[in-house]
């Protein structure tokens, strides 16, 4: 575990398209070193780390690739005018407590269920979120899990490496169609609607539930209808909602033994949202074929039998893992964090109230 400080010295900027306060302090432009103490808890691309230099700013980051303590960021966060954090960070009141002049806590995903935002709230810190960037990986990994539970990949190639394979067979690894069946989105929010805008070019039937018609999957062609609907005429259901209360274990014994049989089960989203003990014996015992799934209820814990499936495919939480998308989110990040700080207008508060009260 190590820290370094973002030094104060001029950026260097390849298309000379961006130009840091301090250069422009030189050519005759008065612009005042601002006085902010921000701590950032994990390595993040280096665009976003350019963009703080540039700001200059105290920049202290825990250059780690993995979580850090808990204790540890209560330790940090003290005397911090800002924190930049990711999604695997718990920020309750031990943390948003340490220092009286945190003003802003700028979270590197879209969901911030890792943040007590109603404390936040109370002591007027800014929380801010990055969404719309993530929206397209997001749905290019859904599509890979749908793809790859239907067809088998992950089977087929874990047969192929290991030297059991002794050529091509009608009836070997046979998989599931995908053109012509029926996709049941939960949770028609960007993500959402990006999927079903995937599934047209595999002429699928659209199906999703939400309080209201969505006008873009309207003009998509998906028809609105009950979560129970989804759940029982669904060839795929994917699922796209925010952890909260209400969607915790959203998906549990009753809602798997609803849908078909033949159904695939995929999430991107939140693990919590499904009970994954339930899952396990929905998938051991045959109320579903398969699953693919990106998020895990107890991450990076996973469900005690749920690895030695092999009608599930798995992966680490790698939804918007792609060099473009997480430097997008880095940047947007910060570019939240500096717009509070600034006192300039921030589209993406989660806690708007917070800035009233």
């Amino acid at each position: 575990m190590s820290h370094f400080s973002v030094p104060l010295e001029p950026a260097k900027c390849d298309t000379c398209a961006i130009v840091s306060q301090l250069d422009l302090s030189l050519v005759g432009v008065n612009i005042s070193v601002m006085d902010w103490n921000i701590f950032v808890s994990r390595r993040i691309p280096q665009a976003g780390l350019d963009l703080l230099r540039k700001s200059l700013t105290r920049v202290d980051v825990f250059d780690e690739d993995a979580p850090m303590d808990h204790a540890r960021l209560i330790e940090e966060a003290r005397d911090r005018n800002g924190l930049l954090i990711m999604g695997s960070d718990q920020i309750d009141a031990a943390v948003l407590g340490v220092s009286p002049r945190l003003r802003v806590v700028s979270n590197l995903s879209v969901g911030y269920n890792n943040i007590d935002v109603a404390e936040a709230t109370r002591r007027k810190i800014i929380v801010t979120n990055t969404p719309g960037v993530l929206t397209d990986a997001t749905a290019d990994l859904t599509w890979a899990l749908i793809l790859a539970v239907a067809r088998r990949v992950g089977e087929g190639e874990r047969f192929a490496r290991s030297g059991q394979w002794k050529g091509w067979a009608v009836t070997q690894l046979l998989g599931t169609d995908v053109t012509g069946k029926t996709l049941g989105i939960v949770g028609a929010g960007r993500i959402g609607t990006a999927v079903a805008k995937r599934a047209c070019g595999f002429s699928m039937k659209i199906i999703y539930t939400a309080r209201s018609d969505k006008p873009a999957m309207v003009a998509l062609g998906a028809k609105r209808v009950s979560f129970d609907e989804v759940l029982s005429q669904s060839d795929f259901v994917c699922v796209h909602v925010p952890l909260t209360p209400e969607t915790r274990h959203l998906f549990g014994e009753r809602e798997f033994r609803k849908m078909k049989p033949t159904a695939y089960f995929i999430n991107v989203a939140r693990g919590p949202v499904h009970d994954e003990v339930a899952l396990v014996r929905a998938l051991q015992e045959g109320w579903i074929t398969g699953a693919g799934l990106d998020v895990f209820e107890n991450e990076p814990q996973i469900a005690p039998g749920l690895l030695t499936l092999p009608n599930v495919v798995v992966l680490p939480h790698l939804g918007t893992a792609t060099v473009e998308t997480r430097s997008r989110m880095a940047v947007l990040a910060v570019e939240n964090l500096l717009s509070v700080l600034r006192g300039e207008q921030c589209e993406n508060v989660v806690n708007p109230e917070a800035l009233s009260r």
